[in-house]
């Protein structure tokens, strides 16, 4: 039955919808649904008759049937990729002669001993790539499991698969598969729950991008999936969740990138998950994060084993949701780059910082190690910038009187915290403080390591009110220092010769006098 199917015409892939007679044409004409609409004509709807429904006004066209290409079986695409098919060696003159000199030597039984190789080679392969090899089949039953006995690593993606069922006739016969990618299939998935059977037992990673697959059909496929660790779901128009209840229980990665979610809510229906480490949630739209079981400076009972967190591309814009973030008790790294968030400070460094001190057991801030030097430095000042914000809201180094207001705690949860490790900032600290806009002087600096003549110098431009340890952070990061102690020191055309130490790192630059065009000496 070809309704359902996948095709391929040409270079484009089509699923069929119509099979039959369009009069007054003769024969038999199959009704596709292109997935590039840009190649159908109509919408399924030929001289006033609807023949079948598609997606798109245009994404329809009638073909004959010997203009699709259905595909081949998954072991014929697999001896077509690894150059092991019988057709192929008789094309490029295998015969069962040689010649030797003006002899011709016949061997007997050259075609049984070809044949026993290829079971041999067939048999060797462990990782098996056939992406868009228009794969559409199982093929005979039990052959793959006779020729390929040794398969743990699957890709096919990009092939003519149209339905779960042919995935797991696959799979059925692949004794120990540990990783399948079939991304980029437009197929059905089951609408009930199925059967579970030992097909995926020892499944550990799954690809299901551009699938269309749902979160509902998920939760359905889940119970067949008892030991899977990464989950793969990228670009699937999943919005909605639901809480998944004794499935899902031993994984470790979910990726819901380029799925546009509803809102951040739909978090809290899978942070149940007891062993999720990693979670990708890149370009899905959410604008804020909330973990409302949980008051401030405590931590949320969500998410308890998460390590890891991308939400690149997204819409959050305001800084409560990097407070929220503080709840998660085993984070440790953050992806959080293009968000409208990141448009609030001029400066990088200034918001790598705050994001740094408001997160408490941060490790890794996009991609780049948080050193112990930088995070000192990047909590002393955050203690510092919003003293006068602390006391104004009713703070006060007398313990007793120390009362801040619920909104200094809402916008600050970390605050008292940083204070007790810390210290309360003293008066003296707190006079004449600029805020946290760097509009101040910018200094041109050269930048030198006098002991390591393979490190290039570089030059950067600095605020005159960074402080020595902010300093000390981004040349840790700059040079790729291993987390040893640095010694600055500085060297000014008007000092001819002389080096001054830069020997206090809760003092800004300016406090030392140096001045635009002047050297800084990096030693470790």
């Amino acid at each position: 039955d070809a309704l359902g199917r996948r095709v391929l015409c040409g270079t484009e892939r089509a699923t069929v919808r119509y099979v039959g007679s369009v009069p007054p044409t003769a024969g038999i004409w199959l009704g596709v649904e292109w997935d590039d609409p840009q190649r159908g004509k109509h919408d399924g709807t030929y001289e006033g008759t609807q023949y079948f429904k598609c997606r798109h006004p245009r994404g329809g066209s009638f073909i004959r049937p010997n203009k699709a290409n259905f595909g081949v079986d998954f072991l014929t695409a697999i001896k077509d990729r690894y150059g092991l098919n019988v057709e192929q060696d008789v094309q490029h003159g295998t015969e069962d002669t040689l010649v030797f000199g003006k002899k011709t030597v016949e061997f007997v039984g050259m075609d049984s001993i070809a044949e026993q190789q290829r079971q041999v080679q067939l048999n060797q392969l462990v990782d098996i790539s056939v992406r868009e090899c228009a794969v559409s089949h199982a093929g005979q039953k039990e052959e793959i499991s006779r020729t390929c006995a040794n398969i743990r690593h699957i890709n096919l993606s990009k092939n003519l698969i149209s339905s779960w069922e042919t995935v797991t006739a696959i799979a059925s016969q692949v004794q120990n598969l540990e990783t399948l990618n079939i991304s980029e299939n437009k197929m059905k998935f089951p609408s009930t729950s199925t059967s579970v059977s030992s097909v995926f037992s020892k499944l550990r990673i799954l690809a299901l991008n551009q699938t269309e697959i749902t979160w509902t059909e998920v939760l359905l496929c889940a119970p067949g999936w008892p030991a899977l660790e990464e989950l793969y779901l990228t670009s699937n128009n999943i919005t909605v969740l639901e809480r998944p209840d004794n499935v899902l229980q031993t994984l470790k990665l979910l990726d819901l990138s380029d799925n546009q979610l509803l809102d951040g809510n739909q978090l809290h229906l899978i942070a149940h998950l007891p062993r999720l480490e990693q979670l990708i949630l890149r370009n899905t739209g959410i604008s804020s994060i909330h973990f409302p079981d949980a008051g401030f400076g405590c931590k949320t009972k969500m998410f308890p084993s998460l390590k890891g967190l991308a939400i690149n591309d997204n819409k959050i814009s305001q800084w409560s949701s990097i407070n929220e973030l503080d709840k998660l008790p085993s984070l440790r790294s953050l992806q959080c780059h293009n968000n409208p968030l990141m448009d609030t400070e001029k400066n990088p460094e200034t918001l790598r910082q705050l994001i740094i001190a408001k997160i408490s057991q941060l490790e890794i801030l996009n991609k780049s190690e948080i050193l112990p030097a930088e995070r000192k430095g990047a909590e002393l000042d955050y203690r510092k910038i919003f003293g006068n914000d602390w006391l104004a809201a009713g703070g006060n180094w007398n313990p007793e009187k120390n009362k801040p207001s619920e909104e200094f705690l809402a916008a600050h949860p970390r605050y008292p915290s940083l204070c007790l490790k810390y210290g309360a900032p003293e008066e003296g600290e707190l006079k004449g403080r600029q805020p946290l806009t760097l509009k101040n002087q910018l200094l041109t600096l050269t930048i030198k390591c006098p002991e390591k003549p393979e490190q290039k110098p570089v030059e950067r431009k600095l605020p005159e009110s960074m402080t020595i340890q902010r300093v000390k952070g981004l040349l840790y990061r700059l040079l790729k220092i291993p987390g040893s102690e640095l010694k600055l020191s500085y060297e000014s055309s008007k000092l001819e010769g002389k080096e001054v130490e830069l020997d206090n790192d809760l003092k800004p630059l300016q406090f030392y006098s140096i001045e635009n065009g002047d050297c800084v000496l990096v030693r470790w």
